[in-house]
């Protein structure tokens, strides 16, 4: 019985080892969905080597192994080797539906199971006929809402060898276009004949409502020759293959740009996919010393937009006996092939003059969901900080009635703290938070300013009479371009909402009605006074306090 004992325990401590020991192996495919008699690409990957050697047979079931081909990397860092193993697979699908990708064995490693979604829509093309090389253009959605992302799929078809080519780059006027992710190239069959597709993609951002048109794009190619396949490619030295240019033109596309839904009733107009707001801070719970600071750090993050769309996440309402300090923000934004995803984070210090509890404001965003159709809003729910004496007494509420100290604890503290030893910590305490805020104050004041100016520099007066004749001509287009002009010299916005949050009121408040004019797709009927008013206002206030220290605006163009 003993002897049974130790051995259920080393065969289960040679289980537990052997699985604590196993090398992880990551799957990844390079489309899903795909259409039947369509090839994808299935990645296994593993930071360590494997036990073994990966038996691939079990996808024979559901698919056909076109090709296989295995890459390794081996790095020296810091006296430490690493290696990491990648076998790329080439397949095809047998048949249309949920397909399951099962775990394959490497040895007694096992990788992670996955599914691909074919679909039997037979792939067409009517207009191409049986063209060996041609292009596609597909665009999602083709009824877009102005300033949401339009996915603008590019593939090429060819059943022919290209030595070299060259492709323009889609254009549409009043949109952002930017590129996505990496070309995948992969076969396909339409009419019965197979063609290899290489696809690319671009997320569009149309800025205006109303209808546009993706211009065609061209390809310029240098295919080989039918001569060139009928003898060898290089009959000597100094002869090379035999090409010819064809030159392709893709179909032309046409969006019907939606204005801002009439029930969005907030001034910042924000669409995306998905969003997410969450915050961090440096102490858990919460709590401070009076001239410590308290480190917030609010990250937002939205699928199928730019950074340029995503709001200001720092408040400037606090309660009195705590001062905020924001930081530069953090802005960054990835592309891969599913579309644009922004990152907007904003690092915030909390400074407490007194001791007490302070209740910073809710944190609310509305946006809306362009997979739902939805007004959404993220939040972030009301925060309660609690500051103590720079001494660690207890904090107290503001305004409380401050409690008397029972007559023995006077005695214990007047016989403990002797009055130049009070005098000396105080002044050290007190010297010591000066210049922590000081230092917090000119990191802060550095983020006022995004784009400073050399005083005394005459400004550039030509955005400013443009605006002016803009407003005088009540041309809202002429105003918006002007605007810009201006945002972009002094703080690098290069939208109305941007620049909107740079702005004092009420010329913030004209800026974002002006910017929403624009997107109901209203030409006429737009009064420019009050904005041209506003903004002689706010020239006038900022060249009279350019000079102090505090100043977040700088002066405007002199009209």
């Amino acid at each position: 019985m003993h002897n049974l004992k130790i051995r259920f325990w080393l065969v289960f401590g040679w289980l537990w080892i052997s699985s604590a020991w196993a090398a992880e192996i990551e799957v990844e495919i390079d489309r899903n969905p795909v259409r039947l008699h369509e090839s994808l690409q299935i990645t296994f990957s593993a930071a360590e080597t494997p036990d073994g050697s990966p038996d691939f047979s079990p996808l024979g079931a559901d698919f056909e192994i076109l090709n296989q081909q295995r890459s390794s990397n081996v790095s020296w860092v810091n006296g430490k080797i690493s290696r990491s193993e990648q076998w790329v697979v080439t397949v095809m699908p047998k048949q249309a539906g949920e397909i399951a990708i099962p775990a394959i064995a490497f040895g007694s490693d096992l990788s992670k199971p996955a599914k691909v979604t074919v679909s039997d829509e037979p792939q067409t093309d009517t207009d191409n006929g049986n063209d060996e090389i041609f292009l596609r253009v597909e665009v999602s959605p083709e009824t877009p809402y102005v300033q949401s992302q339009v996915l603008y799929t590019l593939k090429l078809y060819r059943r022919v060898q290209i030595t070299q080519a060259s492709l323009n780059e889609p254009e549409i006027k009043d949109a952002l276009v930017e590129k996505l992710g990496e070309d995948s190239v992969y076969s396909t069959r339409i009419n019965g004949m197979d063609y290899w597709v290489t696809e690319r993609k671009y997320a569009i951002f149309p800025q205006q409502s109303g209808l546009f048109t993706v211009a065609p794009l061209t390809l310029t190619a240098e295919v080989l020759g039918s001569q060139s396949s009928q003898r060898p490619r290089f009959n000597g030295f100094f002869n090379r293959q035999i090409t010819e240019t064809r030159r392709v033109v893709s179909n032309a596309v046409t969006l019907n740009v939606l204005p801002v839904p009439a029930n969005f009733t907030d001034p910042a107009w924000l669409s995306a996919q998905s969003l997410e707001l969450k915050e961090s801070w440096s102490a858990a719970n919460l709590q401070t010393k009076v001239g410590e600071p308290l480190t917030r750090t609010i990250t937002l993050t939205a699928k199928g937009a730019t950074v340029g769309q995503l709001p200001e996440l720092a408040g400037t309402a606090t309660p009195a006996g705590i001062k905020s300090y924001p930081d530069q923000p953090t802005l960054k934004e990835e592309k891969p092939s599913d579309g644009v995803t922004a990152v907007r984070e904003e690092k915030i210090a909390y400074i407490a003059s007194q001791p007490g509890e302070f209740i910073l404001p809710a944190l609310n965003i509305s946006w809306f969901n362009t997979q739902t159709q939805t007004i959404e809003v993220a939040s972030l729910p009301e925060v309660k900080l609690t500051a103590l004496a720079a001494g660690g007494a207890q904090a107290i509420n503001p305004g409380a009635r401050p409690q008397q100290s029972e007559p023995a604890a006077e005695a214990e503290s007047s016989s403990l703290d002797s009055p130049p030893v009070w005098r000396a910590l105080s002044a050290i305490l007190a010297l010591g938070w000066l210049t922590h805020v000081l230092w917090l104050y000119r990191r802060s004041g550095c983020r006022a300013t995004p784009v400073s100016r050399q005083p005394g520099k005459q400004a550039m007066p030509d955005h400013a009479q443009s605006l002016k004749a803009a407003c005088g001509n009540n041309d809202p287009q002429a105003a918006k371009q002007a605007l810009l002009a201006w945002g972009k010299l002094d703080f690098g916005a290069d939208n109305l909402s941007m620049l909107a949050r740079y702005c004092p009121e009420p010329l913030s408040a004209e800026i974002l009605s002006l910017n929403r004019y624009l997107y109901t797709g209203n030409q006429i009927g737009w009064d420019g006074r009050p904005l041209l008013e506003a903004f002689i206002k706010a020239d006038k206030k900022a060249t009279a306090s350019s000079s102090a220290a505090d100043d977040v605006l700088p002066p405007l163009y002199r009209l």
